[in-house]
């Protein structure tokens, strides 16, 4: 059984929802990666922030990213799946809420992240475009 830890990103790691967009774009920079997971003082996820949100939430509407927080941007009920999951369920997940990142909890701690890279990494090529076909089927994924 292929499960969520087996296809992850590891190294994830959170934002804190006090945390600038402008530290938020540097820390995206330095791990190579466009989204961050926002975690609360307590390292409970409340949402993901991408490099998209940054540009058209904060930058494109003429806010400062200097004074606009991972927090003010954390919007909706947060998903996020289990490591032992199975890939399976993974997949419903990210299909069901049409979400291209989802982030990997282990012991209530943030061990990872699935992109759609991942997906694309270590599955079959229909499960790829299943999941393509379905995440994609509306033109609200994010």
């Amino acid at each position: 059984m292929t499960t969520a830890g087996d296809i992850m990103h590891r190294g994830a790691q959170w934002i804190p929802v006090h945390e600038t967009l402008d530290r938020a774009a540097q820390l995206m920079r330095e791990l190579g990666v466009g989204a961050l997971p926002i975690s609360d003082e307590n390292e409970r996820l409340c949402g993901i922030l991408t490099d998209r949100d940054i540009v058209v939430g904060c930058v494109a509407v003429g806010h400062d990213p200097a004074k606009v927080t991972a927090g003010d941007m954390a919007q909706g009920t947060p998903r996020w799946i289990e490591a032992s999951a199975d890939v399976g369920e993974v997949l419903r997940e990210m299909q069901t809420h049409q979400i291209r990142r989802l982030p990997v909890i282990e012991n209530k701690r943030l061990v990872g992240m699935i992109s759609e890279a991942d997906i694309a990494r270590h599955l079959t090529g229909d499960q790829v475009a299943s999941f393509a076909g379905r995440v994609y089927a509306e033109s609200g994924a994010r």
